[in-house]
């Protein structure tokens, strides 16, 4: 008894004939090795079963599986198995943040962006201001998928939707402000406020959308207006320039006159002070002489005489007097002496012991 036996009997199924096999020859083939044809063929489709069973969910990715078209399981990012033909699996990048671009659109994002518009980018930033302007406003909208069965299920096209209801915000927001602040001053305010209105509007909606933030990327004139709207806010700018200039010099000067004004109110409060402590000295001063007059009037009214004399006399040089009956010079009049005396007799007269 051979130790190997041949399973295709004597045949060698592996022997290329030398003609083609007509059709008995091939039933008896397959009749023969039907059992290895079979575990063949449930081999192979087992392998093809198990590669279309086992995927992989993307980092950055969710996937929602369905079995016969109803929702059954969110699935996390990683290897996961589904039941072909029964259950499909739906794959959204809901852990990244998305965005949509609104009067333009990127064509490269590279060192240098390259941007693309058309008739149709036109159209969706060309807006209605408060004061019946027309600005042209484009923005960028960053949301992210915070919802997946929302996103997937319950609103049909979300994209399109999220960009009518973008559009619908910024239109309502631009509308209650003038072209000037759309432009300048109020672009701030308006994204705070189309960001707040856009978020409701996709919770009410159901959307399944969230926004993360919204980005003004150009707000300017139409291109037909363009040069002389340029023209109004260089006249403006030119006008701040010189508002400033002159508030500059108004602190400057301001300030400045402030304080000799208070320089000067000092000056005079001291010099006030001044002529009021010494016009009271003056009083004391003349007080106490009048009492001393009042006790020896004669002999004061020669000593202040004499004390005045000798002050002005002082400054006058020298005076030589060679003859009383002489002109020419003042005589020294000894008060109630009844005439002119000289300087020798004033002095006898008032140190002679006589009052």
């Amino acid at each position: 008894m051979n130790a190997s036996k041949n399973p295709f009997g004597d045949k060698n199924p592996f022997e290329r004939p030398s003609g083609p096999p007509d059709g008995d020859e091939l039933r008896e083939f397959i009749v023969a090795n039907r059992s290895t044809i079979g575990m063949i063929a449930l081999v192979l489709l087992a392998a093809i079963l198990l590669y279309f069973s086992i995927f992989k969910v993307e980092s950055e990715y969710v996937g929602l599986r369905t079995t016969l078209g109803k929702y059954d399981k969110t699935l996390e990012p990683g290897l996961h198995i589904r039941v072909p033909l029964f259950q499909q699996v739906y794959q959204l990048p809901a852990k990244r943040q998305l965005k949509q671009e609104f009067g333009f659109r990127t064509i490269s994002s590279t060192t240098k962006s390259e941007y693309s518009r058309s008739d149709l980018t036109l159209r969706e930033s060309s807006m209605l201001t408060g004061d019946q302007n027309v600005a042209v406003v484009e923005w960028i909208v960053h949301y992210q998928i915070s919802d997946p069965f929302k996103y997937l299920f319950v609103i049909r096209e979300p994209e399109n939707t999220l960009r009518a209801l973008s559009e619908t915000a910024m239109r309502e927001i631009v509308g209650d402000y003038s072209v000037t602040e759309v432009l300048t001053l109020g672009r701030e305010e308006i994204l705070m406020q189309a960001k707040t209105k856009l978020s409701q509007m996709c919770q009410r909606f159901e959307t399944g959308i969230s926004i993360q933030r919204i980005e003004l990327k150009d707000s300017a004139p139409p291109e037909l207006v363009r040069p002389s709207f340029n023209e109004v806010n260089q006249a403006e700018q030119e006008r701040d320039r010189m508002q400033n200039e002159a508030l500059a010099q108004y602190n400057k000067e301001i300030p400045k006159a402030e304080g000799q004004a208070r320089q000067t109110i000092e000056e005079a409060r001291g010099y006030a002070v001044e002529r009021t402590n010494k016009a009271k000295g003056d009083v004391a001063r003349f007080v106490a002489i009048q009492k001393e007059y009042a006790q020896a009037p004669k002999v004061t009214r020669s000593r202040l005489y004499l004390e005045t004399m000798n002050d002005v006399l002082s400054n006058t040089g020298k005076l030589m007097i060679i003859d009383e009956s002489a002109r020419g010079f003042t005589p020294l009049i000894m008060p109630g002496a009844g005439g002119p005396i000289s300087a020798p007799s004033a002095a006898a007269a008032y140190t002679g012991g006589t009052r």
